[in-house]
């Protein structure tokens, strides 16, 4: 049977892959690369760059295809059933690869930035290509270190305090209010910024972008400082880029509980 290795390579840094992500590379037949276009075309070099340091040239082959374009500006009643259609049409492109590159004998791997089990979708897509029944495969998962994870650890501090519970959550739901009953929350995939509607509160943010690589920006501080000059050098940095990716955790001091 065709077997699966979904390998998490951590936020950015090549240091941040663990032995066993290290093995599971090595013991590859086949990667698959998503290629997203020239504007991203950093995230395919820093995971060319991976295999190169720890896999030997000529023991495998790589795959790569255009990833589907999703419809990023679908909004309130829309945003679900888009994400929905592109991970359809995702999951028709890794039935493809499977089917067509993998041989029955071999092994594949798709490399996901951070953790596979934090904010990635391909564990749901696999399924999905499994529950179609075209194609077999057995896969497992190798755990990496997530931006959450690289967040704090920059900003040498802890995801929550004692006997006090953390959230993770997108900025979508953190624009509809601050999770009640909790003073930590993480937030991701947050395109609006939506820390700001708190500027007026006792909340700390802790920052960072592109964690782990080259390009890393981190800030920190009381919204009401911190923000301005976060949203400053966002916007210089996705000028520059073309895109970001950034991850930040608000912290509400103890006397506002």
């Amino acid at each position: 049977m065709r077997r699966i290795l979904v390998i998490g390579i951590g936020a950015g840094d090549p240091e941040q892959l663990t032995l066993q992500a290290v093995r599971a590379l090595r013991g590859t037949d086949v990667f698959f690369l998503l290629d997203k276009g020239e504007v991203k075309s950093d995230l395919t070099r820093l995971r060319r760059e991976m295999l190169d340091a720890h896999v030997p040239q000529g023991t495998y082959r790589l795959v790569a295809a255009r990833d589907p374009e999703r419809d990023r500006g679908a909004g309130g009643a829309a945003y679900s059933p888009a994400v929905g259609e592109w991970r359809s049409a995702r999951a028709g492109l890794y039935e493809r690869l499977i089917a067509e590159e993998l041989g029955e004998d071999e092994t594949g791997a798709f490399l996901v930035w951070g953790d596979p089990a934090l904010y990635d979708s391909t564990l749901g897509i696999l399924e999905e290509v499994l529950a179609r029944g075209t194609v077999t495969f057995a896969y497992e998962v190798v755990p990496g270190i997530s931006s959450v994870s690289a967040l704090v650890a920059r900003h040498r501090t802890g995801l929550n305090r004692v006997a006090r519970p953390v959230q993770i959550t997108t900025g979508r739901r953190l624009a509809e209010g601050f999770p009640e009953g909790v003073d930590d929350v993480v937030v991701m995939l947050d395109a609006q910024q939506a820390f700001q509607r708190y500027a007026g509160e006792d909340i700390d943010i802790y920052w960072g972008a592109y964690l782990g690589t080259p390009d890393e920006i981190l800030d920190s501080g009381p919204i009401a400082e911190a923000g301005p000059r976060i949203e400053r050098l966002r916007a210089e940095a996705r000028a520059r880029k073309g895109w970001i990716m950034d991850t930040y955790l608000l912290r509400r001091r103890p006397h506002d509980r």
